[in-house]
């Protein structure tokens, strides 16, 4: 695996004035941003100004080691400079093309992405994002089956449209439910099951009979699909049990649902696997992209499509588009991030520093403290969740959490929280030095009188 090439990988020295720029950066934010998922009047925005690799800093130079990648993105790191300079040339080419216009890095992007998919997929429908990608996937399943309803499960975020909060399962559907035809099942979770099960072949049989059970009351001739994220990320990095995936693909291809499997967090590299479910026995029939197709540089996402669904719009028209479908910046981003994942090993890398360097270091942890309840996850694919008590699994209260983001920061780790749980997600880049820095951090801040 050849080194990935990435800027150097520090912080500007500090000029006059530079804090005052922090400050003028945050006071404007506060008053003329309105943020996602927050009570705007609480918020102390957090600035940065720069990033290179793995790290970020701020106007004043203090620097981060990004172990959030964002939201789950970076996949190939901050400022990578073949996907800059892409963009960048492609701006002084043509810097933005209508959808139904043939462009040749559009094109190239969908190669790109089709030649990763399983045979049998070979159109890509370019959306602005992961949510638009699930909301255009549903449709597409509701046409293909002329069925309406769409199962999903309660530990699941698809975004943050119509259709894609509905189907997500957690506390942010619950305000916005105003699509139609939803139904949510339990997916496996076991450490904290649904079903009483005690191993994870047990949890994955079990989850499946559930399912079965849920598609039966519901009536299979009026479901059109089953939507899943392959791997759940925001919900909890919960590693599908032995023979889920597949019973899920087997007991949607019985009854005639489309399979979709949303990997928009999970896919391009960060499992460590070009797509999260590539190491299990499951095709399926559309999936949702986004986040770390091209790390997030320009906004895109999309839908990769089975054949049999695809054909359907031979002579029919598809009823879905946007303005900005294939916008040639997001394409010529893709191509550059794409083939230097390829050229640099960038999701090998992922896949053995997961396995040789996060995992272990993670567990030896979990051993030392114990405020970890359990530790699981893939690639740079991580989960800490975090207990006030090892024997009832009780969760850490937010406090706690709040006090753990605030330490981590202090010790120069920019981290990924949620509900009781670290997400240690790094780009697919990191280093084993880089995973040692952060460990030591979770280390010391795990270390301290967090619950009294």
């Amino acid at each position: 695996m050849s080194a990935p090439e990435t800027a150097p990988e520090t912080a500007p020295e500090t000029a006059p004035g530079q804090n005052e720029l922090d400050e003028r950066a945050a006071e404007l934010d506060r008053e003329h941003v309105f943020h996602s998922w927050s009570a705007q009047g609480a918020l102390q925005p957090f600035v940065l100004a720069g990033g290179s690799g793995c790290r970020a800093w701020d106007h004043a130079g203090r620097s981060y080691l990004d172990f959030s990648s964002q939201l789950v993105n970076l996949n190939i790191g901050h400022q990578h400079p073949k996907v800059v300079a892409a963009i960048r040339e492609q701006a002084e080419q043509l810097a933005t093309v209508a959808p139904a216009t043939a462009h040749l890095v559009r094109g190239e992007a969908a190669k790109r992405i089709a030649a990763r998919a399983p045979d049998g997929l070979r159109k890509v429908f370019f959306t602005n994002g992961g949510a638009d990608a699930n909301e255009n996937a549903i449709r597409m399943a509701r046409l293909h089956t002329g069925r309406d309803k769409v199962l999903s499960t309660y530990r699941s975020y698809h975004g943050n449209t119509g259709a894609a909060v509905v189907a997500t399962g957690d506390w942010r559907r619950v305000p916005n439910e105003f699509a139609r035809g939803h139904v949510h099942f339990f997916g496996p979770y076991l450490y904290r099951s649904e079903f009483w099960a005690k191993t994870p072949e047990q949890e994955g049989e079990r989850a499946l009979q559930h399912l079965r059970r849920v598609v039966e009351a519901e009536g299979p001739s009026g479901i059109a699909a089953i939507l899943l994220e392959t791997i759940p990320g925001t919900a909890g990095i919960m590693m599908p049990p032995p023979g889920y995936l597949a019973g899920v693909r087997e007991l949607a291809s019985k009854h005639g649902i489309v399979l979709i499997l949303d990997e928009v967090m999970a896919g391009f590299g960060r499992t460590g696997e070009w797509f999260a479910f590539d190491p299990y026995d499951v095709v399926p029939d559309l999936i949702t992209f986004a986040k770390g197709v091209n790390s997030g540089y320009v906004p895109v996402g999309g839908v990769i499509i089975g054949d049999h669904i695809a054909a359907d719009f031979d002579d029919t028209v598809f009823p879905g588009g946007l303005t900005y479908s294939g916008h040639p910046l997001a394409a010529a981003s893709i191509v550059a991030a794409l083939d230097a994942m390829e050229d640099e090993g960038i999701v090998a890398n992922a896949k053995a520093v997961g396995r040789d360097h996060i995992g272990p270091a993670l567990e030896a942890l979990a051993e030392k403290h114990e405020i970890v309840g359990e530790v699981r996850g893939t690639g740079v694919f991580w989960a800490m969740e975090l207990v006030a008590d090892r024997d009832t699994r009780e969760p850490v209260p937010a406090a706690v959490m709040g006090r753990i983001k605030a330490e981590l920061l202090q010790r120069g780790v920019l981290p990924f929280l949620a509900d009781n749980r670290i997400h240690v997600v790094p780009p697919c880049i990191v280093t084993p030095d880089e995973v040692a820095e952060a460990v030591q951090a979770y280390d010391e801040v795990l270390g301290l009188d967090l619950l009294s």
